[in-house]
Formats: structure tokens, sequence, C-alpha cells
């Protein structure tokens, strides 16, 4: 039985994202704010916000949605706890952000390191309409200062649950989409979770196959459109 869990864990390490590659540059993202909104309060205001204005989000700020999504928040033994749960801490989500309007960031998608607290750039450039085609034709992509798109690496769960593994790793999906409304609500930012997309075009986009990681949940986020504001 020991051997088992032990080839298991072998197993769940090599899962590698393939969106990134070891070697990329990276960039620092300010320490995470500790003090924020009562969780009560932006359980309360927390709406689904579809549209955005112009404006564009502070790196701190979308260090903030980082940290609530997937950030560092303990250690067990050798291993990094996140700031969702994730069935025996197998933790196969990986994080990619579609930069649109971010000051001092240029427009691109990024992979989020969690144990540097840092964006692994991927690909400068706009992706908004793509992102958008990717996702039926939806206007949230395309007008959202950034998107941050969940993947899993399916392995790192099912080598140690089976099947059922599966299950987990979308219940931890929606526990990370939770954690960055909130985020998002207690900055006074929009956000809006989106599962309707192609999986084909978004894995494309993000440069994996699908298979061995996998699209799973798309988190519009930006500032919302104020009343009698021009879109």
């Amino acid at each position: 039985m020991r051997l088992v869990v032990l080839l298991s864990l072998l197993i769940v390490g090599i899962g590698f994202p393939q969106g990134c590659l070891p070697g990329r540059p990276l960039v620092r993202l300010p320490e995470p704010d500790l003090q924020g909104m009562a969780l009560e309060q932006a359980i309360r205001s927390r709406r689904s916000i579809r549209a955005y204005s112009a404006d564009s989000l502070q790196l701190v700020e979308l260090s903030q949605l980082l940290f609530a999504a997937q950030g560092i928040t303990g250690r067990r033994g050798e291993k990094f706890l996140r700031a969702a749960p994730s069935a025996g801490a197998t933790y196969p989500l990986e994080t990619y952000v579609f930069v649109s309007r971010v000051s001092n960031l240029k427009q691109g998608l990024y992979h989020y390191v969690p144990d540097q607290h840092a964006l692994e750039i991927v690909r400068t450039g706009d992706y908004t309409e793509k992102l958008g085609a990717a996702c039926l034709g939806q206007s949230m992509p395309r007008e959202a200062a950034v998107t941050i798109v969940l993947t899993a690496v399916p392995e790192r769960t099912t080598a140690v649950y089976g099947e059922r593994g599966m299950r987990y790793i979308h219940m931890e999906a929606g526990h990370v989409s939770q954690n960055i409304c909130l985020e998002a609500t207690s900055l006074g930012l929009g956000a809006v979770p989106v599962g309707a997309f192609y999986d084909q075009e978004l894995n494309d986009l993000l440069g994996i196959d699908g298979k061995r990681e996998i699209s799973l949940y798309v988190n519009c986020i930006g500032r919302p459109v104020k009343r009698g504001d021009r879109r």
C-alpha cells in the first residue's frame, strides 16, 4: 500500500503545465494586502458584472486577485498550501491571465507561479478578439481588463483518486472562481465566471493539448461601467 501511495505521489509531481516553459521571464507581483473588505460584506455585495469601463487595473489589484485564486497561504512539511481547498492537496489547477489593460504590464498571456507570487510571460500581444471568439462571441472577454483562465492537469489528482478525481477537480475550479469573484468585489471591481467556450479554440490560445492539460473555467474582471458612462 505504501508503495502505491509513493508511486502516486511521484506521478502527481510530473504534471508540468503545457502552456509555459521553465526559464521564461518573471514579473514579480506586489505583496498581497491581507486587510480588505469583511467577508460577509463581500458575499452580500457580489454580483455577476458583465460590462466594464476602458479603465486599467493596477498591478497591485491583479496581485490581489491571483493571491485569492491560488496564492500560497501556508505550509505542511515540504508542501505549500494554497488559498482554495484541493483534494489531498494535489493542486491540479493552473492559472493563466490574458492581460488587456493593467498598468505597467504589457498586453499578453501570462501564467501565475504561486510559490513565487509572480507572473511568467507566455506571449505578448492583444488576444481580446480571439478570446472573445473562443468564448462563443461573448462581449465580456473582449471588454475585461483581465481574463483569468483556470486549467487542470488531471493526472495530479486522478493518480491518487482515480476517476472520481475529475469530480474533485471541477469542485476545486468552483472554489477558486468564487475566491476571485469575492476578491474582485472587495476591490470594487466587477467579475463574472464564464463556462461557455469552445474547448479547442481556448486550448489553442493557451498552448495546451486538451488532454494532459484541459481548460476548465474563465473569469472576466474589470472596472464596472458606472451609470451614465459610455462603454
